[in-house]
């Protein structure tokens, strides 16, 4: 194949890679972007095999017939609620790919360079497996988090930044001595060491920040994940993986920034750690003035049927409970009585940016009902029923009220500012920040205790 039939090819396939981007910015071009995507790739990798590989097609084909059923299987069997935990291991795999691939170049004798070339190569090598092998730990213990296996409360151990700082200046020390190394055992070694230290670092950095803290450790990681490919770009003189891992880094960093405004926190501030507790642990010593009243599902249904202004605001809570299908019934139910019904999605709600609209667009709830934060939050005073559906931080008033909370100048859903609010949760327990909401003993709140599925489906029946 050409240089200039590649060339072109990649330029396509980058162009498509970007307008995947610019579809995946809204619901309604989502699945067009999915495709742009997928095109995409599917030329990148075709042009890849066509131009540079020679030899050993059979263990090409096997391992890309057993890694497409792979995921095949993955996708038909996750659900859309457990999309964070899959999404962070596809971090890892990035991240480990990255760290492989490097050392496959470096040990390459085939790969010969003198004088300024070597010493670009060996940066290249070095910097890609060091943000591989920090990417991949760190995706692996943000998939423990995600999935219960690793509790969410952080780690904090003891000067961990002292700790974060050695590892480092030790991380500094060892490229220059692996860039001025002469001899390849030694230079292997130099770059073991390092990538053990990485790994470590990973770890640490991740199991030190809070379960409130996951979306933007998503998006966090997935920008490392574009920056390791970018690097491996540059070992392999691969332009297309250099563009492509420099617009997943990139768009990764953007969006971490955004999910940190959202929550009104600094991205230092989120790697150092120590925000957001294990989920259903309060905040000791705080106690509320009111008492909490309940609602049944009889009640509920009159309070809807009677309203003109329906708002609902979905949280993790409904993923866990997979009542998506069952709001969207209500919701139906309620616009064909002719209830003006919408749904307010907080940018963090949920395990990762996006969780909610995901699972509303699972369960068909029409993409011009859902809101962002920013464009409905004016709106609740004007709101007849707010239907608080798992969510718990995101609509604590101790955001705005408390400047000492641990979320205070959050930017939260005002639900309290409505007519009436109906709180569904299994108890009584803090949110993932591990910080006590006093909506829930407002006067105008009220709590339904249990199953958010199964109260909904009843209530969907009611109605």
């Amino acid at each position: 194949m050409s240089p200039s039939l590649i060339t072109v090819s990649y330029l396509g396939a980058a162009a498509l890679f970007i307008l995947a981007l610019g579809g995946l910015s809204t619901n309604d071009t989502a699945r067009r972007g999915n495709l742009f995507g997928i095109i995409g790739m599917a030329i990148a990798v075709g042009v890849t095999i066509a131009a540079f590989v020679t030899r050993h097609y059979e263990i090409l084909i096997a391992v890309m017939i057993a890694g497409g059923v792979i995921g095949f299987i993955l996708a038909r069997r996750v659900q859309m609620t457990q999309m964070p935990e899959l999404v962070a291991i596809l971090h890892s795999l990035v991240g480990l790919a990255a760290v492989l691939i490097g050392f496959a170049n470096f040990l390459d004798p085939s790969i010969v360079f003198s004088g300024t070339e070597k010493t670009i190569h060996d940066i290249e090598v070095f910097v890609g497996i060091a943000i591989g092998a920090l990417t991949f730990t760190g995706s692996v213990i943000a998939y423990g988090k995600l999935s219960g296996v690793i509790g969410g409360q952080p780690m904090l151990l003891p000067a961990r930044h002292w700790l974060n700082l050695a590892m480092f200046i030790a991380v500094i020390v060892i490229a220059v001595k692996f860039v001025g190394a002469t001899d390849l055992d030694q230079a292997t070694m130099l770059l073991l060491v390092m990538t053990v230290i990485a790994l470590l670092f990973g770890i640490h950095m991740v199991a030190a920040i809070g379960g409130a803290d996951m979306p933007v450790v998503i998006s966090m990681l997935n920008s490392y994940s574009g920056w390791a490919a970018a690097a491996t770009g540059f070992m392999l003189s691969n332009d297309l993986l250099i563009v492509t891992g420099a617009l997943v880094g990139s768009s990764g960093a953007i969006l971490s920034y955004i999910m940190c405004r959202a929550m009104n926190r600094h991205f230092i501030g989120v790697i150092a750690g120590g925000f957001g507790t294990a989920g259903g642990s309060a905040t000791a010593g705080t106690t509320y003035e009111g008492e909490v009243q309940t609602i049944d599902i009889p009640t509920m249904a009159q309070l809807l049927n009677s309203a003109k202004e329906v708002m609902v605001v979905p949280g993790y809570g409904m993923a866990t409970a997979q009542a998506q299908h069952a709001i969207a019934d209500i919701a139906r139910t309620l616009i064909d009585k002719g209830v003006n019904v919408r749904f307010g999605i907080h940018p963090v709600a949920g395990r990762m940016p996006g969780h909610m609209n995901v699972l509303l667009a699972e369960a068909r709830v029409p993409y011009d009902i859902v809101f962002e934060m920013d464009e409905i939050n004016a709106d609740f005073p004007n709101v007849d029923v707010s239907i608080v559906v798992g969510a718990n931080d995101t609509v604590n008033p101790l955001a705005q009220e408390d400047a000492e909370s641990p979320i205070a100048g959050m930017p939260v859903l005002e639900v309290w500012k409505g007519h009436t609010t109906v709180v569904l949760k299994r108890g009584m327990a803090a949110g993932y920040a591990g910080v006590d909401n006093p909506l829930f003993v407002r006067d105008n709140t009220r709590m339904l205790f249990g199953d958010a599925r199964d109260s909904l489906e009843a209530l969907a029946k009611a109605l």
